[in-house]
């Protein structure tokens, strides 16, 4: 994130406005519309995916141990991944 002299962007009166709240201090403006993580670059579909094919090869017989290995994860984190429950 770059910081941006008020000053530069905003009108006088507003700046004034603003230095009677803060003075040579940092003030955040968030953005309108807040996505989720993973929502912009795709990872959360992509993890979703994946944990449906875990559940489809342990469905079909894989041991978790195997599920482990395959996909470079704990036992424990595919315990988890099996037994979640669906959104």
């Amino acid at each position: 994130m770059k910081y941006i002299n008020a000053s530069d962007l905003l009108p006088p009166a507003l700046v004034q406005t603003l230095q009677e709240y803060v003075q040579g201090g940092y003030v955040y403006i968030p953005a309108r519309e807040h996505k989720s993580w993973g929502e912009k670059s795709g990872s959360r579909q992509a993890l979703a995916q994946r944990n449906e094919e875990i559940r489809s090869r342990k469905q079909a017989g894989a041991t978790l141990e195997a599920l482990a290995e395959t996909y470079h994860l704990s036992v424990s984190a595919i315990r988890k991944i099996i037994y979640q429950k669906e959104k």
